[in-house]
């Protein structure tokens, strides 16, 4: 698949504080990738210089195969960004906010923009000093969602938006993946990143510490089990690849490496199953393991 985004070495820094270094992903043609971590942590820095907004230091960054610095203008007219908290001109209303927008874009879908105001549920002759935040941000949406775009840079879309609204964008989003179309994902809502991406980056002061897809990523970690036996469960505590373990009367649960699963079934099948789940960890959880301490 062509690289749409490659990022390699990328550092940047502000005074003494190094906010990225040695930063490296990419995305793929008709790529959704979740970029994922808490404030500070680089994520805005990083689309920023993708935007061509601040220089980068060092390293490559490349849109399309062009320098997102020097080609930053060429690169604009086939990407649509969204930022965390939309700005507007509070004197004009939100559809003509988002005429503007598709006008200067070039590439803008008339129909499509109907189409999402509708489904945004969005008063366009209101004046934007009269939306509220999630409003403000429904006009970034809709104008970007309504330009034909090869690359959609999404950075905390969904802030202020209320749960309605999330599901409405993930769908749109869906869209935009099935006909091919390449998006990276900043986002604080797990769920939404783990619903629609494919590969997930991790980043934690300035340096990925993991990325991969969610499949991938799980073999990394410890799935949760739920265990009932007819034997004394107790004796589960103490097989290789065992953690945390609980015990209430003969249920015990516990979080489980893959690596040891056979060993842990082999001992639970020794002691009668009477009941045995496994879930994989969730997307939080990888997260956390990376936070915690």
């Amino acid at each position: 698949m062509p690289e749409i985004v490659n990022i390699k070495d990328l550092q940047k820094s502000f005074g003494k504080f190094q906010a990225l270094s040695g930063m490296e992903f990419t995305v793929n043609a008709g790529e959704v990738v979740g970029f994922i971590g808490p404030n500070g942590a680089g994520k805005s820095t990083t689309i920023r210089i993708l935007l061509g907004i601040i220089k980068r230091d060092a390293g490559t960054a490349e849109i399309f195969g062009k320098d997102v610095w020097k080609d930053s203008l060429e690169i604009h007219k086939r990407i649509s960004y969204v930022p965390g908290d939309v700005t507007l001109w509070g004197n004009l209303t939100g559809g003509e906010i988002i005429d503007l927008f598709l006008k200067l874009h070039g590439r803008g879908d008339k129909q499509k923009r109907d189409y999402l105001i509708k489904r945004f549920e969005l008063d366009p002759k209101k004046k934007a000093k009269g939306y509220s935040k999630g409003n403000r941000q429904k006009v970034g949406l809709i104008a970007a969602l309504a330009a034909e775009s090869d690359l959609y840079i999404f950075d905390e879309p969904t802030s202020g938006l209320d749960p309605l609204m999330e599901a409405i964008f993930q769908e749109e989003v869906e869209k935009l993946k099935q006909s091919g179309k390449s998006i990276l994902l900043s986002s604080h809502i797990l769920s939404e990143v783990e619903r629609l991406a494919d590969r997930v980056v991790i980043i934690r002061q300035g340096e990925i510490v993991e990325s991969g897809s969610l499949d991938e990523l799980r073999h990394l970690t410890r799935s949760t089990v739920t265990l009932t036996t007819e034997g004394d469960v107790a004796e589960m505590a103490n097989v290789n690849g065992v953690y945390d373990f609980e015990q209430k009367h003969n249920q015990a649960t516990f979080s489980a490496d893959h690596k040891h699963l056979n060993d842990i079934l082999r001992e639970a099948s020794r002691l009668g199953v009477k009941k045995f789940e496994s879930v994989p960890p969730t997307l939080e959880d990888l997260f956390m393991r990376h936070y915690e301490g």
